[in-house]
């Protein structure tokens, strides 16, 4: 047992951690997932044991309970610590911010804590590029351009979870910690075992894309036709989530090679922009479906254009994305309608 490598993946069972529990097994890591189930499915656990053979670990524990998820730190010898566990819906984060605030940053204080309590040095930590909010004068950012204000109550929880993990380091704490800030993460499994399962109205593009194409939904809605973009839409840079779950693998293995406690920032994207209309296209191609949808007026807080600066991704972690957006929409297709036959 002695030789097991133990990682600690605070909500493991959602739509990011599932797809990493799965890259962590393939990668000779042995994951425990801590999940409350409050935005996540149980069925997530027998998706990932279909992929991989393996029995899947998990705790049914909520991270802002100290004393029930310090009893996981008793129970495991951990080598790692990838802590996803957050609420991430920005339009609901606006409307329930103490909701916002106690969640993702609570949940950060107890796992910082339980880390160093425990001696588990290795943390990667979910960021996002929300942190970077719009970009003055620029579209490409990198991790040393200047934090935005953020746009939202959940946008900030990563600014102060990052100010946080810095002030930790700061202070002595004897850990080391990667902050990946990744785009946007889309698709799913190819095997279409798991992939994203929004509760209620999807506030991201593809699932209500793929949604809308099987009836659950009368039409997609397109906020904005006159952005100063190549086709009048929002632009970001979408990323397939299997490439996302693997840069915490690589994440991981990178952490275990260094020394002293220190923390690092390193975008995670494509490098290259995709179009909300070159999402809709791309997908009739995949799908042979036509797409009902229609312009609407802009959406307050929506960012017109940004994506990742990605040479520190490739020369610090060795990882760069391998996927395709046509990949990405293809699987997320396959996923809707494995949902569908279900």
């Amino acid at each position: 047992m002695s030789d097991t490598k133990h990682i600690l993946v605070t909500g493991g069972a959602g739509y990011i951690g599932s797809h990493t529990v799965v890259e962590l097994i393939n990668g000779g890591y042995s994951p425990v997932i801590v999940d409350d189930f409050r935005n996540s499915h149980k069925k997530v656990i027998q998706g990932i044991k279909d992929i991989t053979g393996e029995e899947v670990i998990y705790r049914q524990v909520d991270v802002c309970d100290l004393k029930a998820f310090e009893e996981v730190f008793r129970e495991f010898t951990f080598n790692g610590i990838i802590h996803f566990a957050a609420l991430k819906a920005v339009g609901e984060s606006v409307q329930e911010p103490l909701m916002y605030y106690r969640n993702n940053v609570v949940g950060l204080v107890n796992c910082l804590e339980l880390a160093e309590k425990h001696g588990v040095k290795n943390i990667v930590f979910s960021s996002s590029c929300t942190i970077y909010g719009e970009p003055k004068g620029e579209k490409t950012v990198t991790e040393n351009t200047e934090m935005g204000i953020a746009n939202a109550p959940y946008g900030y929880t990563k600014q102060i979870g990052e100010q946080m993990i810095h002030d930790v380091i700061q202070s002595g704490a004897d850990l080391k910690i990667l902050k990946l800030r990744y785009f946007n993460p889309i698709g799913a499994h190819p095997s279409s075992s798991i992939g994203e399962l929004p509760m209620g109205i999807p506030n991201n593009l593809l699932p209500f894309v793929t949604q809308t194409a099987m009836g659950k939904h009368d039409k997609l809605k397109v906020f904005g036709s006159d952005y100063c973009t190549i086709d009048g839409t929002c632009v970001r840079d979408y990323v397939h989530v299997l490439d996302v779950a693997n840069a915490h693998v690589k994440g991981l293995d990178w952490l275990g090679n260094q020394s002293n406690s220190f923390t690092e920032s390193v975008n995670i994207g494509t490098g290259k922009g995709t179009s909300v209309l070159e999402i809709i296209h791309t997908f009739e191609e995949v799908s042979g479906k036509k797409l009902i949808w229609e312009f609407a007026e802009r959406r307050g807080g929506d960012i017109e254009e940004i994506y990742a600066d990605v040479t520190k991704a490739k020369t610090l972690l060795n990882w760069s994305s391998e996927k395709t957006v046509k990949d990405a929409v293809r699987d997320a297709w396959n996923w809707e309608l494995k949902l569908k036959n279900d």
